[in-house]
């Protein structure tokens, strides 16, 4: 059963014992506060030895009690968005994406949630590491139109670590969640508590202060290196900052490539050859043997995601042509076996892609892109100017597709060609992924070249598939007993013949098109 989702959108405030819960009826929007209601909760939070999860800002725990008893995850949270920002300058909103599974068995993490850990966790294993009691009172604020606006949870807590050494904790603190209101509501909503005698809490989450509130080496994936220096960068922040950014899609499209979501698998893959790229156009600048490992570990993944990706994208090319197909047995075994042919072959791929997702090979990697974001091995000597480097890393990337076009234009007809055109899409695809990374110091020019790029690229990504899916129905005319068989295969190959040739002429429009912008001196 896959886990329900939702946003956690709130703020946490330390206080004292004998504060007493302001009036919240005045708050802008609020037509009437709901009597308070009291809950006793009981929770179980689980993490590794070495608090792994609480590191990367991540709470697994599982409550009793109240109204959403069952498991809880709580994923990294992230800054609220612009209004919150605004309604509490320096001091934003926490939002968090929070899924729920059934009670289930007390010490058995369902399946559901432990799609989005295994990224985190990395092989170690999960186990209880505290116990909170909390006795909360509620109260609902309404809109005049009955709207749910936010609740203010005003929580007694008593916690314990698991397997119950040293004392219990206690405390009290409130949580002003978002339900259907507005982020504006946290503006006014601080001020009116901090009369009352709150604080903005000390504390990430419950767990933290559960755990002493020791300080937790910090390894949460999400977060990006700010760009400093803007146009004055070195090069390797300009680098760095891409390579964090395709990090965090890896880690954030994983549990979706496990749950099997759609495009998972393509956009991680797509991340995967982002990251190839630009660690090759930037070679120089690092230790040769970490960034050759990268590179080679990088290509590893890349092909286990990319078998079933391939039948996945052959079933969806095939769709639409196998349904125009005149009506007909020949059509019907066609249909029959082109399905048995990708429904076998991505079910293949993914078996492997699972198995590759849980080695720990896949996750050293992770922990070797983690280690190149944080500390990034940059040989010594003079400080490379961004500007310059990313400028010569694009006019490179540019020169070698000039070459890969100039290939093409002498290879001769048939396979030759075919090959050259794949060689122009791989090396258009490297310049479109190096054009990004030079965004940040060059602009809409470098956006511009990746776009141009991209273009090819796309025309060239059809030839291709159009060429595989001419090579599997050529292999099934081969073992095609009957003449109407035969004759719809060969149907669709004169469609894929015909796809090839339309994505050719796209390809060289494109490319006409960009042919200045493409030239020496790109940016």
């Amino acid at each position: 059963m896959k886990a329900s989702q939702g946003l956690e959108v709130e703020k946490k405030y330390d206080v004292g014992e004998e504060a007493g819960v302001p009036d919240l009826s005045g708050l802008p929007g609020v037509a009437r506060v709901g009597d308070p209601h009291e809950a006793l909760l009981e929770a179980v939070y689980f993490d590794t030895a070495d608090h792994a999860l609480a590191a990367r800002r991540i709470t697994l725990r599982r409550r009793t009690g109240g109204a959403d008893a069952g498991w809880h995850l709580k994923l990294p949270p992230a800054i609220a968005d612009a209004a919150a920002v605004a309604a509490a300058p320096g001091d934003a909103p926490q939002v968090r994406q929070e899924l729920h599974a059934p009670l289930g068995q007390p010490d058995v993490v369902p399946d559901s949630l432990l799609a989005y850990l295994q990224v985190h966790l990395r092989g170690a294993e999960v186990a209880p590491v505290a116990r909170l009691a909390t006795r909360r009172i509620t109260h609902i604020l309404y809109a005049a139109d009955g709207l749910h606006l936010a609740d203010l949870a005003d929580d007694r807590v008593t916690a314990g670590k698991l397997p119950g050494d040293g004392a219990d904790q206690q405390w009290r603190e409130w949580e002003f969640e978002l339900v259907h209101g507005s982020a504006d509501l946290f503006g006014p909503a601080g001020e009116l508590l901090a009369a009352a005698g709150a604080a903005p809490s000390g504390h990430a989450s419950k767990l933290v202060r559960a755990l002493g509130g020791k300080k937790l080496k910090s390894r949460h994936l999400d977060s990006t290196p700010v760009l400093l220096a803007g146009k004055k960068a070195p090069a390797a922040a300009v680098v760095t900052v891409y390579v964090a950014t395709q990090l965090g899609q890896l880690v954030a499209l994983d549990p979706a490539v496990r749950l099997e979501e759609p495009d998972a698998v393509h956009d991680m893959r797509t991340a995967t050859r982002r990251l190839r790229s630009v660690l090759a156009a930037y070679r120089k600048l690092y230790s040769a043997v970490q960034v050759r490992r990268l590179q080679s570990e990088l290509k590893w993944l890349a092909a286990q995601l990319g078998a079933p990706r391939d039948a996945e994208v052959m079933a969806a090319l095939l769709q639409e042509p196998l349904a125009a197909l005149p009506a007909g047995n020949g059509a019907d075994t066609v249909r029959q076996r082109i399905s048995q042919h990708t429904g076998t072959s991505f079910d293949a791929g993914y078996r492997t892609l699972l198995g590759a997702l849980g080695s720990a090979r896949y996750f050293r990697l992770l922990d070797d892109l983690e280690a190149f974001r944080d500390n990034p091995p940059v040989r010594t000597g003079p400080v490379a100017a961004g500007k310059k480097v990313t400028a010569k890393a694009v006019d490179k990337s540019a020169a070698r597709l000039r070459r890969a076009h100039k290939a093409a234009a002498h290879a001769r007809r048939g396979t030759d060609h075919h090959r050259a055109l794949h060689q122009i899409r791989k090396d258009a695809k490297r310049l479109r992924h190096v054009a990004e990374s030079a965004v940040p110091v060059h602009g809409k020019r470098a956006g511009k070249v990746a776009r141009a790029a991209h273009s090819q690229q796309k025309f060239l990504s059809a030839f291709n598939d159009a060429v595989l899916a001419r090579e599997l129905l050529a292999s099934l005319v081969q073992a095609a007993d009957q003449p109407d068989t035969a004759a719809a295969l060969a149907a669709l190959i004169s469609g894929q013949e015909e796809q090839m040739a339309a994505s050719v002429a796209g390809y060289r429009k494109a490319r006409k098109k960009s042919k200045d912008l493409l030239n020496r001196g790109v940016i």
